[in-house]
């Protein structure tokens, strides 16, 4: 975010038409692999889309960065529990990925109830010359067979394909709103509104509950787990968030029931700030370890905010993505917003974060120069190698022309999934139904 990064280029978009576009069609998450080289995105309607990126070529040295369509599949199918009379949904809630260990992708996808496995891999050969089926794959007369063929591999045109290795169902009660890979690379949790589950890859009939805060009684219910994961270096380490605004950091070394924190994060409240939407809007909507794991960042309706894991007391740092909706916070509960999910991430350096808004803006605030910059995602700047101009917001008094009056946000219009590359300034937002992917300038 120097000055001429501050503005940024756009590299490619991937955009799906307006003027078709479904309820099903709305992105509900984004994540890049561990190299930056695939994208993934799934939807409300059950589909993954991944994208992979463009090799740089030696006559088209400018090309590099773009990312082109790999490959699409149904990840997950409308279900109904009968039992509880349920519609599950096919949305997908989370895309996790698996660091890669062959020629072939993994990644995890879940819904609100079941966690799946797939694995994407390349054929670019096909065998041929069967002894017991035809070239047609229709199974032949054994009584015809006469002689022993050998067969051979031939060349065919690269495919993709998806399969689904693992299927995770039947360990939540509740929606699942969370999932996170450990870094011993062999299990995973898997996170619901009371509960957390610990999964080993290789066995899906059984999980071990690490976490559960479901009360005797269920009226005596104060919070819910909001969001989960795991430190990013010690296997034995994990936070997770709840609708209260707390963060608890617990170690499985202590316990196999993890009901005891071993640190308990917590902002005291302003009394002057207190109002009947302070409860909503302390929620955290998502927690996320910094690279180097020493740091924890959280998303609550109005701000993001830094926790040294050494110091529980309060943030070391506190961003205000959108103060100016503090006077509309009734409009906002009147119209469902205030319980929108914004997710939040860091760049591959830990030095910047990244979060969204309305109006299809998103948030981006430099931690050493403590600059920051509002950007909007849209149609009109979505032009190959166009220049993102910072965008402001006004709150009463007079409005300069290049500002937008808060009174004219559209709140219908918002950015709650957004990722970063791992080690490069590539961004990629998630608007509605559209993707956008845009990139440091490059001279």
């Amino acid at each position: 975010m120097e000055e001429d990064a501050e503005t940024r280029k756009i590299s490619s978009s991937f955009l799906r038409d307006h003027s078709y576009a479904t309820e099903a069609d709305i992105i509900s998450t984004v994540e890049f692999n561990h190299t930056g080289e695939l994208l993934a995105t799934g939807d409300k309607g059950g589909r993954v889309v991944i994208f992979q990126r463009e090799q740089e070529s030696k006559n088209q040295p400018h090309r590099r960065g773009e990312y082109n369509v790999y490959s699409t599949f149904q990840s997950h199918e409308p279900e109904f529990d009968y039992l509880k009379s349920l519609e599950i949904e096919e949305k997908i809630n989370k895309i996790r990925w698996l660091p890669q260990q062959n020629a072939a992708y993994f990644l995890l996808s879940t819904n609100d109830k079941t966690v799946k496995l797939w694995k994407v891999s390349e054929r670019d050969k096909r065998p041929e010359g069967y002894n017991l089926k035809d070239e047609d794959g229709r199974l032949r007369d054994p009584s015809m067979i006469t002689m022993l063929r050998v067969p051979v591999l031939r060349p065919m045109d690269l495919m993709v394909e998806a399969t689904p290795r693992r299927v995770f169902a039947n360990a939540h009660t509740y929606h699942i709103n969370s999932i996170s890979v450990n870094s011993d690379y062999e299990t995973y949790m898997s996170a619901d509104d009371l509960r957390i589950n610990l999964w080993n890859f290789e066995i899906t009939n059984q999980s071990f509950n690490i976490v559960d805060i479901k009360p005797a009684n269920m009226e005596e219910l104060t919070e819910v787990i909001t969001a989960a994961e795991f430190h990013p270096h010690h296997c034995n380490t994990f936070v997770y968030s709840s609708s209260k605004g707390t963060i608890r950091l617990c170690d499985m070394r202590t316990a196999a029931l993890c009901d005891r924190h071993a640190k308990f994060f917590e902002e005291p409240e302003d009394p002057s700030n207190r109002s009947f939407f302070s409860e909503i809007i302390s929620s955290i909507s998502d927690v996320k370890f910094s690279h180097s794991g020493r740091y924890i960042m959280t998303r609550d309706y109005l701000t993001v905010k830094v926790w040294d894991l050494n110091m529980e007391n309060r943030p070391i740092e506190t961003y205000q993505v959108h103060d100016y909706l503090r006077s509309k916070l009734c409009s906002l509960y009147e119209n469902d917003c205030i319980f929108d999910k914004f997710e939040c991430v860091w760049n591959g350096s830990d030095s910047v974060i990244m979060t969204g808004s309305y109006n299809n803006f998103f948030r981006m605030f430099d931690r050493n120069t403590k600059r920051d910059v509002t950007l909007e995602a849209s149609r009109e700047n979505s032009k190959p190698r166009a220049i993102l101009k910072p965008r402001k917001v006004c709150v009463g008094g007079k409005r300069r022309k290049d500002e937008i009056s808060v009174d004219s946000l559209d709140f219908s219009k918002k950015i709650l999934h957004t990722a970063w590359h791992p080690s490069e300034n590539i961004i990629a937002v998630a608007a509605t139904n559209n993707l956008y992917i845009f990139q440091d300038k490059v001279n």
